[in-house]
């Protein structure tokens, strides 16, 4: 029965030490601008990586970068697709009284 028995993950360990993921933790938790990247504060697979071989030194490609945030707890987030300066008020008059005029034509 012994030869039944797992003998754990194939291939070799990760490269990403226990230690280095609660720096990488405190690191994401500042944002992307703290990093450089001012135009969106939007963290991706490319820009996690990044961060990663500029402090340690060690490259992963995006599926490992993707690995290893799972594996602390992170998920994928979508972004909201509205407007921050979005009047629900004035898009509710606009579906009541504008949108049936342009909708008969």
């Amino acid at each position: 029965m012994d030869e039944l028995r797992s003998k754990g993950p194939s291939g070799l360990p990760s490269r990403m030490k226990p230690e280095w993921r609660a720096w990488l933790a405190a690191e994401l938790e500042k944002g992307p601008a703290a990093h450089g990247w001012s135009e969106d504060q939007r963290w991706t697979l490319a820009r996690v990586a990044i961060v990663i071989a500029r402090h340690f030194h060690v490259r992963f490609s995006p599926a490992q970068t993707w690995r290893i945030l799972r594996q602390m707890g992170f998920s994928v987030q979508v972004p909201v697709r509205r407007a921050a300066e979005r009047d629900e008020e004035a898009v509710t008059t606009w579906i009541k009284e504008k949108w049936p005029r342009v909708e008969r034509r």
